[in-house]
């Protein structure tokens, strides 16, 4: 059974960091891309970030670049998402999910697994 458990959300200030962390079991991690995603209230869940199965690639939203970095240790079956410059519309519950080889990394029915998510909270 895939579980992907979320951790590392907080309160934070505006201009603050967090770093997420997903950690991963009852998979084989190095044949799965891995995404986050995150969900406002009142929001659709939107792709946040993804990376690829050995990390050489990344993917972001725009509105993240160059403030969030996804990365990722198969060793640890564990991926990343650190987040600097952190603005109040980054507040959300962020959620981890896993899809098996390739796939749409932006889409969310390309994912066959997700995690609870765990909230971020931006105060400004």
């Amino acid at each position: 059974q895939v579980q992907l458990v979320e951790s590392g959300g907080g309160l934070v200030q505006a201009g603050g960091s967090l770093r997420l962390s997903c950690a991963a079991s009852g998979l084989t991690f190095n044949d799965y891309r891995v995404g986050w995603f995150r969900q406002a209230p009142g929001k659709e869940r939107e792709f946040v970030a993804a990376i690829t199965w050995s990390g050489s690639f990344t993917y972001y939203v725009d509105s993240v670049k160059g403030r969030f970095t996804i990365s990722r240790d198969n060793a640890k079956n564990t991926v990343y998402l650190q987040m600097i410059s952190l603005k109040s519309e980054d507040t959300a519950a962020y959620y981890c999910a896993a899809g098996y080889l390739r796939g749409n990394y932006y889409s969310r029915a390309s994912y066959d697994s997700w995690g609870q998510g765990t909230q971020v909270t931006v105060s400004s």
